[in-house]
């Protein structure tokens, strides 16, 4: 049985139709791959100052001293900080430990101290300054 002329001409458009649909496909395909290669760098062409930002370093075997204070454990891993945190008085040093490693307010400090919340927020604050001057900073 012989095709006819219409069907032969609906098929041709189909196929004509098909070819059209892969053709743009297959740009849209290279413009994506093209638009990838301009966005990506390759790690080799990054610069050492942006390499560092992905890098982590291990410390497991770094010397860090441990402040216990009402129970927990306070590791600092900084040895100047440590050293000066170290020649507080105790009562000062708690309060500092509390209050910036262990994110209490005054008023928590306070209560777990049984002290006036505004002598804690003195002695933090003195023992700020007090922390500088250890450190090697200018008292203002």
């Amino acid at each position: 049985m012989k095709p006819h002329s219409h069907d032969i001409g609906v098929a041709r458009a189909f196929d004509c139709f098909c070819k059209k649909v892969l053709r743009n496909e297959a740009r849209d395909y290279q413009d994506a791959l093209a638009r990838k290669r301009n966005r990506e760098v390759y790690f080799s062409e990054l610069p050492v100052e942006v390499l560092e930002q992905f890098a982590i370093r291990d410390t497991y075997f770094t010397d860090s001293r441990t402040f216990e204070v009402i129970g927990h454990s306070v590791c600092i891993d900084d040895e100047t900080l440590a050293e000066a945190i170290s020649a507080l008085p105790v009562d000062r040093r708690d309060i500092i430990l509390l209050s910036y490693f262990l994110d209490m307010s005054d008023a928590e400090i306070a209560n777990v101290l049984n002290m006036v919340r505004r002598s804690v927020a003195y002695r933090r604050t003195s023992t700020l300054k007090l922390l500088k001057n250890l450190m090697g900073g200018e008292n203002r």
